[in-house]
């Protein structure tokens, strides 16, 4: 059985910028599926992905990761190469960056050179190491990189006469001259004085190449046929292939992928055996007499037909989540046009889902023949495995799928579908939601229920006649994800400036439901084109937010019935008040169990705030942060663990909290890190499981009171300074809590080492 271990970085250190980006609280729900190439180190194979790098060992079956959550400084991995002899591994991302990995750490490398004037692609297309050196190709051409250095050497941009640039899909080095794999033939130039003059590059061969490789010979391809040799003369692999997809040269051996087949030969070109892998491939590898095939899909596959790579959603897609107890399920669709239509799913993806112990991708996703948007899916409180799922797409298959989990089989069986429409542009579902009663209630699009042009819509459930009641809301036509508080739904509405709420009696009779709208005349922002989401916290105080701003509306559930004023949020700063988010897209809101608010910001990353939301405690980007983009599109708290599960469309990352269960009694107080030992680690202590409201005093072992303070929200940081405000000497201090009331107590210890 494989074993899954952590992958240890002893320093992470970063060009251009000195903050570490990942630490022990992140951790990745990433798909290691799409290995991208695999190269080898004593026996232990290391594939690289879309969104991190795995270490696998044959013959103990361990499986390491390294990604953003734990060393690396970006997600989608375009390139990789590893040199086994000096242990140093470059990797290259579309964005152009590049990650230098060694044995002393992990350097991140921004500063890729480019051609006066260039505005195309900068992803990294290919990368080759040859000793201390890496060819680096990208859409302008090749640059020389020096790993002893860590930056970048000589460059040619592969410009013609009419100033048009010429990519380099892929080069190599070899004996101190660089051969570069374009549209127009094989190139070659020696690394020399000369080297950026296109001019003086030779044409070796011409043909539309697209592979290239260098090991113990040089090997490259046009898309049906392979030539090897020593760079100054060539011969063809007697083969004729069908779709070559890549090329990869050991000391002994050609490996060429062609689509679903890997066939292995030898320097000489002598064929020694091929594999059909019966699935999309990227790339291959050969080592002890074994070929390891790089999927799409399923990671790397033996010719066992065993699968290799860790556990991990199907892709990376992913924009909504939902948790019931250690179980997850991820949608993956999404939406352009302000909301209206589909985004093009070239990928055609379904939903994941986390078992609690493995994680699982439908069949029925990969076999229905149907397209699929799949914008929410929402698991029965009451049965798990019983789960709905949204398919927001316009193709006449627009509807919520029912579906039902077989353990046993490790797969979801299709139950049924309320298609909603068969007109491409109208009834579209969108987000499902279930009550305290486990109803289930959803918001859907364009709704043509007294209006043939569509508008606002909510669905509600019959079980007792297995089908889907739908009302008007007599408003706008696109919606979002609705949530339910006291006996309330809330859907917000992206292309009005406007959220309505519906008294739906408790019941999925939707003919004496009421529904209240919130709108400009009501204090929403003037400038703001729609509501993009809704949360309400521990009060009862509801948080809108727009595309252009924040409101609060207080006491919510009672308020929206009478004509009701919402607030923006005022930050007060050198006597000047700042509205809280002015003029940005606030794409979800979450509230912890303490009533502090998790808010993303389109384009800006999330932010940590207080109950109030006027201290911001935390700030999160992909700058800063393992976070894959700066627009967060769900943010999903687990009070049980603490956990925050931050969703994009490039990947889903998991940040250890300090909250969990907060009442207004002590939970399970923790005190981290203890000992606090200042050589090791310089930050503030953290105390966790406290009381709702905490008051807080700490002791020397004599008694004397050396800080005090009261916590709000489950958990408190002490800096280690005395009432003065300097650090507290070398000792055992101790922590004494109170409740709000004084009717619990608890006590803690801290060991200071400075």
């Amino acid at each position: 059985m494989k074993k899954i271990l952590p992958f240890l970085l002893l320093i992470v250190s970063i060009q251009i910028s000195a903050q570490v980006i990942s630490s022990s609280r992140w951790t990745d729900l990433f798909s290691y599926g799409n290995v991208l190439t695999v190269r080898e180190d004593n026996g232990k194979l290391i594939a690289a992905t879309e969104n991190g790098i795995f270490f696998y060992t044959p013959s103990s079956g361990e499986i390491t990761k390294l990604s953003k959550a734990n060393g690396l400084h970006e997600v989608k991995i375009s390139a990789f190469d590893y040199n086994p002899e000096t242990k140093i591994g470059l990797v290259g991302y579309r964005n152009g960056s590049l990650d230098v990995i060694s044995p002393d750490g992990i350097t991140y490398v921004v500063d890729i050179p480019l051609a006066t004037g260039y505005n195309g692609d900068k992803k990294i297309n290919h990368i080759s190491i040859t000793g201390n050196l890496a060819v680096v190709s990208v859409g302008y051409g090749v640059s020389v990189f020096r790993l002893d250095r860590k930056e970048f050497g000589d460059s040619a941009f592969f410009t013609n006469s009419s100033g048009v640039y010429e990519a380099s899909r892929e080069a190599v080095i070899k004996d101190n001259t660089v051969y570069a794999a374009t549209a127009t033939g094989l190139k070659s130039h020696e690394i020399n004085t000369t080297f950026a003059i296109y001019s003086t590059w030779t044409n070796v061969a011409a043909g539309n190449m697209t592979q290239l490789a260098n090991g113990g010979v040089i090997a490259f391809s046009d898309a049906n046929s392979v030539r090897y040799g020593s760079g100054t003369s060539f011969s063809a692999i007697p083969q004729s292939f069908a779709a070559i997809r890549d090329v990869t040269v050991t000391a002994e051996n050609i490996i060429v992928t062609d689509n679903a087949a890997i066939s292995v030969f030898g320097n000489n070109g002598t064929f020694i055996k091929t594999y059909q892998a019966g699935e999309t491939l990227n790339t291959g590898f050969f080592s002890q007499g074994n070929i390891y095939a790089g999927t799409q899909s399923s990671g790397i596959k033996t010719e066992s037909g065993d699968l290799i790579k860790p556990d991990g959603p199907y892709n990376n897609t992913a924009y909504k989540i939902n948790l019931q107890k250690d179980k997850i399920w991820l949608s993956t669709g999404n939406r352009t046009n302000r909301f209206n239509d589909a985004a093009p799913h070239p990928l055609n993806l379904g939903f994941y889902h986390y078992t609690g112990s493995e994680w699982v991708y439908p069949s029925y996703f990969k076999t229905s023949g149907m397209l699929f948007n799949v914008m929410d899916v929402a698991a029965n409180p009451a049965d798990t495995d019983e789960v709905f799922f949204t398919n927001f797409i316009p193709s006449g298959s627009q509807g919520v799928y029912k579906m039902k989990y077989n353990a046993s089989a490790k797969d979801y069986e299709f139950v049924n579908v309320y298609k909603t429409g068969q007109d491409v542009y109208f009834n579209r579902p969108m987000g499902l939601v279930f009550d305290d009663k486990n109803n289930l209630y959803g918001s859907i699009a364009f709704l043509t229920l007294e209006n043939p042009a569509g508008s606002a819509g909510l669905m509600s459930y019959d079980r007792a006649a297995d089908a889907f009641r739908y009302k008007s809301l007599k408003i706008s036509a696109a919606v979002q994800k609705p949530i339910i508080s006291e006996g309330l739904i809330w859907i917000p509405l992206p292309r009005v400036n406007g959220i309505t709420a519906t008294d739906y009696k408790g019941t999925t009779s939707v003919n004496d439901d009421e529904v209240f709208v919130v709108g400009v005349n009501n204090g929403l922002p003037s400038n703001s084109e729609g509501v993009l989401s809704v949360a309400i916290d521990k009060t009862g105080d509801a948080w809108i937010g727009t595309d252009n701003g924040l409101r609060v509306l207080s006491s919510a559930a009672s308020n929206i019935r009478n004509s009701p004023a919402v607030e923006p949020v005022i930050i007060e700063e050198n006597g000047l008040g700042e509205e809280l988010f002015r003029d940005s897209g606030v794409l979800q809101i979450e509230v912890d169990s303490g009533n502090q608010k998790w808010v993303s910001i389109n384009g800006g990353g999330v932010f940590y705030l207080s109950s109030t939301g006027e201290q911001t405690i935390k700030h999160f980007t992909k700058e800063n942060s393992p976070l894959p983009n700066n627009s967060v599109t769900d943010i999903k708290v687990d009070n049980k663990t603490g956990k925050v599960y931050f969703v994009t469309l490039d990947g889903v990352m998991v940040y250890q909290g300090d909250v969990l269960d907060v009442t207004e009694n002590f939970g399970d107080v923790l005190v981290y890190p203890n000992p606090v030992v200042y050589s090791k680690y310089k930050g503030n202590v953290r105390i966790r499981g406290l009381a709702e409201k905490t008051n807080i005093r700490i002791t020397d072992a004599a008694g004397n009171l050396v800080h005090q303070a009261v916590s709000r929200g489950g958990y408190y940081e002490w800096n280690l300074n005395n009432h003065r405000g300097v650090r507290v000497a070398s000792g055992i201090y101790f922590v004494l809590m109170t409740n709000a009331d004084g009717t619990d107590t608890a006590t803690a210890k801290i060991a200071v080492v400075n």
